[in-house]
């Protein structure tokens, strides 16, 4: 019952959210806006790709010290070995 209330309740506010846009577009230089809008999206999807990127390559950079540090240890006790 909560799940066909909310989900009414969301359906409700996409249709009011598109019957919005759609009058902005209607209004003078409002196609102007909404373009600009769709533009602003575009934008916000391909940072969000880039951010998860960064993300993955943070991790990839944390294993590579890693592995740089344990070398390194390495390397210095053979060298007091010799």
């Amino acid at each position: 019952m909560a799940e066909e209330k909310r989900t009414d309740l969301l359906g409700k506010l996409a249709e009011l959210s598109e019957e919005a846009i759609h009058r902005l577009q209607d209004a003078p230089g409002g196609d102007r806006v909404v373009s600009t809008m769709n533009a602003m999206k575009d934008r916000l999807d391909e940072l969000q790709r880039r951010v998860r990127g960064i993300d993955e390559l943070e991790a990839r950079l944390t294993a590579l010290e890693r592995k740089v540090e344990k070398l390194s240890k390495d390397a210095g006790s053979t060298k007091t070995k010799s």
